[in-house]
């Protein structure tokens, strides 16, 4: 239907606690009764006083008029101004709507369309209003506080929503948001190290937002969320203790009011469960009831989370002085305490949570109203009409001090102010203070863990549903949640940073190794056969001896030249030998020192070239001598061809032409170079040359051609006259020459150190040594020292008695 009003019904009206008159009124809702049973969503009305009576509400309910008090006796707040309360029981959150109304009334008279400009100059019958204390009360009435941009300050509302400005612009609080309180729960879990926890909450606004909270708080730790429920009346606590015990899940937070946190403790003490940790919050985390519960020491070890408590001066006093209202008279629905029985210490002793934000959220109102009417030293202006809005601006600004306390909002209405202790239940059935969480003006946490008397006899509890791997192992995660999981050692050339993702092994660069199960990759140890290495240096020397030798020779040939020695070894063919074996022996030199590209390719390059015109020669003589004794008498067409056409040199030529294009080919395809061998070995570098395989084997198929037919041309040779023995020498140093290669290839086989080098030049320099020291020394040693043999007479002889043996 179309209306204009909505007419409030009033009750019979007396004075009571409820209500106090004065200049300007601020409401009130607190929780004093809580409903017992499931409501209809329908608003109607409820008597609150035939309800659950709930003594710490009661409590916070009297700071508010004990706060009121003060705010009319202070001569500097609002000197010539009084405030006046209006407070209801909030018993329900969808039957208490009389009371809302009759708030954000004007003379009795709610105006839905407050915009309308007839109602412009109107103004609720109350400028601010205290409370209400549940998130879930806060929802379901704000918005019709909101609409006026009446200032709500709640004293308890912790729900992260009220954040939002768009959907609550005048709702502030004095109390932290769910957030910071989830936070000091989170930092007590990672002190601890406790990861497998379970999370049990009030099926609510203010629970769900919680348990939000907390699943996003924990994404960046390693705590995991085993099991969470929602708690209400029906809640089966047997079967969810038995749901823990199976998760073997040992720690235990409670995000819930004080009214489903009796219920479920008390059911743990009934059920007989133990071996616990129980992160209380701050809800009920000093509740003295459940502190004195007889068999709560049994449940296991509780620490919690609450509010520092300050000592509100006078107030005691004052409710020492105060009797409590039992006429059943009321000025309006459930503004009615039906507490009769009630003496003024159950209302000193009780939990005194919640206490100063109560307080400080009275003054922050008296002090926005003392700003909106510029109130001076002795009067205020009482000529400004005050409007909600007003209030609301001056209360965002607000900044002043209260017990030693400085008092202010941000821009989302959040205070700038207060902390947590962090308490334990110790058995002396009081909550003793072990660490405290500040938040301003910088975040700070700290927690005395000595004091706490474990169930486990003083050592820290474990909750996990996993131990914790080894260092140098891997976890892999068994389940859904990561805290489940098995350990892998992480293998070599791994290793496991735990700082970083304590799921993965993380390879080592390739300059670096690690042993399976390590945490950091050492540096590998880059080896290379250096100059001054032993074997080096004596390979380097028979090098140099075995160029001494080799000038040797060509000088005692040379001064020598036309003796039958010389000119039977080879005349000048010998000189091109020897220059080939110094040639040759250069590439030695290259095994050495730090490999680059030109030293890989000179360590191969010299040798391959000058011992294939080495080989030419020998082939070229070892054929000499079978066709001087064997196949020129047979053949002497072939003798007579190979003497005028110089056949020797031309063999020689061309298996040099052969082998430098063959070299060149072969380099142009794959040239050798520098090799960083990581394989062999995990924790060191051999560096060496790679060679091309493809590439290199055209190299040598003209030095292995040439070997062969050598050692087939000497091997016919073999039964020459005894004394001649060209034939025999040069099949002598091939065999030497394949005995040496045979022992390198073998050992290259079985070893794969950086002493390969070495060993690859001493076979080069030991490839040599078999033709200087088994060729060119027997002729030396005859030249020198048995001259005699070095005659053409001699000679003669030999080959005469040689001919005769063979024509028989």
């Amino acid at each position: 239907p179309k209306f204009k009003h909505f007419v409030i019904l009033l009750c019979a009206a007396t004075a009571s606690e409820f209500h106090l008159d004065g200049d300007y009124l601020i409401g009130g809702l607190f929780d004093i009764h809580h409903v017992d049973f499931s409501v209809h969503p329908r608003p109607e009305a409820i008597d609150c006083s035939s309800q659950i009576f709930s003594l710490s509400s009661y409590r916070r309910f009297q700071i508010m008029r004990f706060s009121v008090e003060q705010v009319n006796n202070s001569t500097n707040l609002l000197p010539d101004v009084s405030l006046g309360y209006d407070i209801f029981d909030q018993c329900s959150d969808t039957k208490n709507f009389p009371g809302i109304f009759n708030l954000i009334s004007e003379n009795g008279m709610v105006r839905p369309w407050r915009n309308s400009p007839e109602n412009l100059s109107k103004s609720p019958n109350v400028i601010a209003l205290i409370g209400p204390f549940t998130s879930t009360n806060t929802l379901a009435v704000a918005p019709l506080f909101m609409s006026y941009l009446i200032p709500m300050v709640s004293y308890g509302a912790a729900s992260s929503a009220f954040s939002q400005k768009v959907r609550f612009p005048s709702f502030l609080r004095t109390v932290p948001s769910n957030k910071e309180i989830i936070d000091v729960m989170v930092n007590i879990l990672v002190h601890f190290d406790w990861r497998w926890v379970a999370f049990l909450y009030s099926d609510n606004d203010f629970g769900t937002d919680g348990l939000e909270l907390f699943r996003k708080a924990i994404k960046e730790t390693d705590t995991c969320l085993a099991y969470a429920k929602g708690l209400n009346e029906n809640t089966g606590h047997a079967q969810m203790f038995k749901q823990l015990d199976e998760l073997n899940l040992n720690t235990i937070i409670v995000f819930s009011t004080d009214l489903d946190a009796e219920a479920l403790v008390e059911a743990a003490v009934r059920l007989n469960v133990s071996d616990k940790v129980w992160i209380a919050g701050d809800t009920w985390s000093l509740n003295k009831r459940l502190l004195r519960l007889e068999g709560i020491e049994n449940i296991g070890t509780v620490l919690g989370v609450a509010q520092s408590v300050l000592p509100i001066p006078g107030f005691d006093d004052f409710i020492y002085s105060t009797k409590c209202q039992m006429a059943k008279e009321q000025k309006f629905c459930n503004q009615y305490c039906n507490c009769s029985n009630l003496i003024p210490d159950d209302i000193i002793s009780m939990d005194p949570s919640f206490s100063f934000p109560v307080y400080s959220a009275v003054f922050a109102i008296a002090h926005a109203l003392h700003n909106v009417l510029q109130c001076g030293a002795n009067k205020c202006n009482r000529d400004t009409e005050v409007q909600p809005y007003m209030v609301l601006d001056q209360l965002r600004k607000s900044n002043f001090t209260l017990l030693n306390v400085r008092v202010g909002f941000n821009d989302d209405g959040e205070p700038i102010f207060g902390s947590y202790s962090i308490v334990f239940w110790n058995r002396s059935s009081s909550a003793e203070e072990i660490g405290l969480y500040t938040f301003f003006p910088s975040v700070s946490f700290s927690i005395n863990s000595t004091k706490i008397e474990w169930f486990t006899n003083h050592q820290v509890p474990i909750s996990q549903c996993s131990q914790e791997c080894p260092s140098g192992y891997a976890k892999t995660q068994t389940g859904i949640h990561k805290c489940c999981f098995r350990c892998d050692v992480c293998p070599n050339g791994t290793y496991i940073s735990t700082a970083e993702d304590p799921y993965s092994c993380i390879s080592c660069e390739e300059t670096e190794w690690s042993e399976a199960g390590s945490t950091s990759c050492s540096p590998r140890l880059v080896e290379y056969v250096l100059f001054t290495d032993s074997g080096a240096i004596l390979i380097i020397s028979g090098s140099c001896v075995l160029m001494g030798l080799t000038v040797a020779v060509a000088l005692l040939f040379s001064v020598t030249y036309n003796t039958p020695v010389v000119r039977s070894a080879g005349g000048p063919m010998c000189f091109l030998i020897l220059g080939c074996l110094m040639l040759c022996s250069l590439s030695v030199f290259f095994y050495f020192g730090k490999p680059t590209t030109a030293s890989c390719i000179l360590r191969y390059f010299p040798f391959l070239l000058f011992y294939t015109v080495c080989l030419a020669c020998f082939v070229v003589r070892s054929f000499q001598i079978v066709c001087i004794f064997k196949i020129a008498a047979k053949i002497p067409k072939l003798h007579n061809w190979w003497m005028k056409y110089h056949g020797q040199w031309a063999v020689i030529a061309g298996a040099f032409v052969i082998q430098v294009i063959f070299l060149i080919s072969s380099y142009c395809f794959g040239a050798p170079r520098p090799s960083h061998d990581t394989f062999t070995y995990q924790d060191r570098i051999i560096l060496g040359c790679d060679i091309n395989i493809a590439a290199t084997t055209l190299s040598v198929v003209v030095p292995l051609s040439l070997c062969s037919l050598c050692f087939i041309f000497s091997y016919m040779g073999k039964d020459l006259p005894k004394n001649y023995n060209e034939a025999k020498a040069i099949t002598f140093c091939l065999l030497l020459l394949i005995l040496t290669w045979v022992v390198f290839a073998t050992g290259y086989i079985l070893y794969q150190g950086k002493h390969i080098h070495t060993f690859n030049a001493l076979a080069v320099l030991s490839s040599l040594f078999s033709f200087l020291l088994w060729y060119f020394l027997p002729k030396c040693y005859i030249i020198v020292l048995q001259p005699h043999k070095n005659t053409q007479q001699y000679f003669q002889g030999l080959i005469q008695s040689y001919t005769k043996t063979i024509s028989h």
